[in-house]
């Protein structure tokens, strides 16, 4: 498999990658694979190697897979996954599992398409991003040891404490939406990870993403919030309001933000553009 690369994050999955590269090692001979000692390293392997190697393995969370990602954007190398993350959102997504003999089957047969990405400010974002609410639930959040359990324990702490944020946009035909919400998020794929799906009705390929607009709810909402959330059957109320675009502007009144749940300083106004086909994946 002299045309693969593997990219370990050393701090996902409780920083527990032994047993993957052992795994590895044990099913290829003289796997190509760097253990990321930062997004800078990571960056340097990979135009390291750029030329030589076709496919590009992540392993770790959304975060890694995103580092990764900003370096393949527009070029036909592809990127694959193997999920070591708290959420897994966009490995979900798109069909990958924790079992690497189905990943190097899927190598060997080769197989990718294109799907779309999108920036928030000229940041790349490959499947949910967000502020507000979750902007700050993710801040809150790396001060933990992540887990699904530690994530629950401070959505719960920040629904109760957490002031709604103001949204103004630009173009007159979203007027009717300025206003106050929990959260903003700009949706690539369908779900935030850990089966959560905020946009149940998002394409990762038809050009758009869904900006979902969801004001501060009453708590006997939540259950009701909860149950759709983790069923697909989210859809628009007295509280959630979809709108799919392709290009937006807007200002909110927060710098905090959460780029595929990693968080980020973003200051307004804020400019989403989704860039369609950029992204070459294995499938």
């Amino acid at each position: 498999m002299e045309k693969v690369a593997f990219i370990i994050n050393p701090f996902s999955a409780k920083k527990n990658y032994q047993p993957f590269l052992n795994e590895l090692k044990n099913k290829v001979q003289n796997p190509l694979y760097y253990i990321s000692e930062s997004i800078l390293g990571t960056y340097d392997f990979i135009d390291k190697h750029f030329d030589e190697v076709d496919f590009f393995v992540a392993i770790g969370g959304d975060g890694t897979i995103s580092t990764v990602a900003k370096q393949l954007i527009n070029t036909e190398k592809v990127l694959a996954i193997f999920p070591a993350g708290s959420g897994n959102g966009f490995s979900n997504e798109t069909q990958f599992s924790k079992n690497l003999d189905e990943l190097l089957d899927k190598l060997k047969a080769k197989k990718s398409r294109k799907i779309d990405t999108f920036t928030v400010n000229g940041r790349l974002s490959i499947n949910v991003s967000g502020t507000g609410f979750d902007g700050k639930v993710v801040k809150e959040f790396e001060k933990t040891n992540r887990g699904f359990k530690n994530y629950i324990k401070v959505s719960l702490k920040t629904f109760f404490s957490y002031k709604p944020i103001k949204l103004k946009f630009f173009d007159e035909n979203y007027k009717q939406y300025n206003g106050k919400y929990l959260m903003v998020n700009i949706a690539n794929t369908r779900q935030f990870g850990n089966n959560a799906y905020i946009a149940p009705m998002a394409s990762k390929s038809d050009g758009l993403v869904d900006m979902v607009l969801v004001k501060k709810f009453p708590l006997t909402y939540s259950p009701l919030f909860a149950f759709r959330m983790f069923t697909k059957k989210l859809k628009e109320d007295d509280y959630i309001t979809y709108l799919p675009v392709s290009e937006i502007e807007f200002k909110v009144n927060t710098k905090n933000w959460h780029l595929d749940g990693e968080f980020n300083k973003i200051k307004s106004p804020i400019h989403v553009k989704v860039q369609p086909s950029s992204l070459n994946i294995l499938i």
